[in-house]
């Protein structure tokens, strides 16, 4: 199956909007399930609409499912775990700071995925690239200095830029594990997204077996919003993985910034969260470098 040229980029913009109102749906889920409940949330309820895509797309396609060789699994386990990791600290971010500012932090997301990308994939790091990732590490600094300081400390500022490389890890080892299948790019990309999932849901469902058997059922309870998340999780992942699937990890989350601009509405129409002077031109900063960033890939 060939690809349009720009296919990756309506496949990026179609998953940050779905991102943007998972997102929001998350965040206001932490307040009754708690951080790792409203993680759990992507995933549990994300899986049966993966295996609904995976099925629709061996259907339409009639190519019969992958068999991943060895080396596909180290890639899509690390995935999984970083992208567990990851949505746990966005959400704990943004119990301390607002929707908008959160993202923000997080989209430094692109720049570290091209670090990850250039020592896990190979892939090159120019000298323009190396200004994008300046540029747009200078923007979340002033975002957070002093305003981040009298308003939460530096403790969301962290997690939202740890937040962001755990993504950035994720997106690569995903694209890695895409890249192992020898199929064409959406039964790979769709197949690989299944089993994320999969993986990620057992892993949470033992960890809160084990540890807080409540909150599975708070979740159960939460069914409507939990379902409308997934929905949108998995529209999103299904989105990011086709776009890892014909282009750069980089490329994606780089273009995948326009979430930024979806979640500021989010933020100013749902939320009433108002924006600084100071952190609005971080964020055009955070901006700048990366689109300097797709420029210099």
């Amino acid at each position: 199956m060939t690809a349009l040229p720009w296919l990756w980029a309506a496949f990026t913009v179609l998953g940050a909007a779905a991102q943007t109102a998972r997102n929001a749906t998350q965040r206001e889920l932490t307040a009754v399930l708690g951080t790792v409940g409203a993680t759990h949330v992507r995933f549990l309820f994300g899986l049966p609409f993966a295996l609904l895509f995976l099925a629709a797309v061996t259907f339409a396609t009639g190519v019969q499912l992958p068999v991943p060789r060895a080396e596909f699994w180290p890639w899509i386990v690390t995935g999984a775990v970083a992208q567990i990791l990851a949505t746990a600290l966005m959400l704990a971010a943004m119990n301390d700071r607002s929707f908008v500012v959160t993202i923000a932090y997080t989209k430094t997301e692109p720049v570290q995925t091209a670090i990850f990308g250039l020592l896990l994939l190979g892939d090159r790091l120019t000298l323009a690239l190396a200004a994008a990732i300046l540029i747009a590490s200078a923007g979340v600094f002033l975002m957070s200095w002093k305003r981040g300081l009298q308003s939460g400390g530096m403790r969301p500022v962290l997690l939202g830029i740890a937040s962001g490389g755990l993504f950035g890890l994720a997106a690569v080892s995903f694209r890695g594990a895409i890249l192992t299948l020898d199929t064409s790019f959406v039964p790979a990309a769709t197949f690989a997204l299944a089993v994320s999932l999969a993986i990620q849901t057992v892993l949470l469902t033992l960890y809160l077996a084990l540890r807080d058997r409540a909150v599975l059922g708070a979740i159960f309870r939460a069914w409507k919003p939990s379902l409308f998340a997934g929905l949108m999780g998995a529209t999103a992942s299904q989105c990011w993985f086709l776009a890892f699937a014909l282009t750069s990890a980089a490329n994606v989350r780089t273009l995948g910034l326009v979430e930024v601009l979806f979640a500021q509405g989010v933020s100013t129409i749902l939320f009433r969260q108002a924006i600084t002077a100071r952190e609005a031109v971080g964020m055009a900063c955070v901006v700048f470098g990366v689109g300097l960033l797709l420029i210099a890939i």
